[in-house]
């Protein structure tokens, strides 16, 4: 097994900080990147940039980190850490012990949320490394995911049936998508399409417009958002925000209205995303967020609709291991469990009116 050592980046490492973070094993993922740590400073949370280094590879992670009173300071790596195989996570997992151990960091415990994918070998290995399996947090644990690289021809007949059909047809029809500049009132006519989806579609609730106004802003000032709306008879009807990141893309956020006439609409806007974001040098498009697998026919699950809709483009659902606690002191983060997450995230709620986590 590689050994691993942990530390803090170098200031010259922040700085181009984007960069290292899609040279890691995987690509990285856009929720460690500068933009989205840049959001984040302004929602509770404060920011360490974490370097694994091993004889192979430095892997560059983002570290979310929340101080309480008694308990010390809990780490969130955000998609995180990035590793060319699951069975480097076990060294990685003991040089941050030995870290926060050396530096006196006073961390009681650190979430950890590898883009690993789920299977019979990755379960035991992270139960090995002594690590707690906890609630997942992001909505891309279960997720659609295309590969974009073959040539546009190619690409349209590798999509399931019911997608490459909705594309073709919206073409036949001449429904127009157009690409949006990232000004004030494309953003809250794209919030608007959001909540309106959301109330219809969701049981969850959507953050405010600030914190999606700042998350947009940071992504698009950078070149690396990008907002796309079909229109009918001058109202915006379809609404995404998608972003490229490394080789990876995402579609971050959609919204539509429930009542349209334009058939293959929504399908013909994804289409017209992936070819862009191929375009930028992706070789893969993320539709973020299904139900697991096992669960994609069932009705009753929150995201089902989504599902189906996301599966006519990608065949098949990727289940990532999702999110684990590596408990760093057992006496606090016994405290932690017992009571005082539910305690602080009920008074940041209370106090703020925005999400924890």
């Amino acid at each position: 097994m590689p050994e691993f050592t942990a530390r803090f980046a170098t200031a010259a490492e922040i700085d181009q900080w984007d960069t290292l973070v899609t040279a890691n094993p995987n690509g990285g993922n856009l929720l460690q990147s500068e933009a989205f740590a840049a959001v984040k400073r302004n929602y509770g949370w404060d920011i360490q940039y974490l370097a694994f280094e091993g004889p192979d590879y430095t892997s560059y992670n983002l570290v979310l980190q929340k101080s309480f009173p008694f308990l010390g300071k809990l780490w969130y790596l955000i998609k995180g850490p990035d590793v060319a195989d699951v069975t480097e996570i076990p060294a990685m997992l003991q040089a941050l012990r030995a870290f926060v151990k050396r530096a006196r960091l006073n961390v009681f415990a650190a979430k950890i949320e590898p883009d690993v994918v789920a299977s019979e070998e990755a379960g035991p290995v992270l139960s090995g490394a002594g690590l707690v399996k906890v609630p997942d947090l992001q909505p891309n644990d279960n997720t659609a995911l295309l590969d974009i690289s073959a040539e546009p021809n190619q690409l349209l007949r590798n999509l399931h049936s019911r997608g490459r059909n909705a594309v073709r047809r919206a073409q036949r029809e001449e429904v127009e998508v157009v690409r949006m500049e990232p000004t004030e009132e494309t953003m809250r006519t794209m919030y608007e399409l959001m909540v309106g989806t959301i109330t219809v579609k969701s049981t969850s609730k959507a953050r405010d417009f600030e914190y999606y106004r700042q998350f947009w802003t940071e992504f698009t000032k950078r070149g690396q958002g990008h907002f796309y709306f079909v229109f009918e008879d001058g109202v915006a009807s379809v609404g995404a925000f998608v972003i490229n990141y490394g080789s990876k893309a995402t579609y971050k956020d959609g919204g539509s209205l429930q009542k349209r006439k334009q058939y293959g609409d929504s399908h013909l806007v994804q289409w017209v995303a992936i070819n862009d974001m191929k375009e930028l040098g992706a070789v893969q498009y993320d539709f973020c967020g299904t139900p697991p697998s096992d669960r994609l026919k069932d009705p009753t699950h929150p995201h089902h609709g989504l599902g189906l809709f996301k599966t006519s483009f990608s065949k098949t659902v990727t289940d990532f291991v999702g999110c684990y606690d590596l408990v760093l002191s057992p006496m606090r983060y016994k405290l932690w469990t017992v009571a005082g997450e539910r305690v602080f995230r009920q008074l940041y709620s209370r106090r703020t009116g925005k999400q924890f986590y």
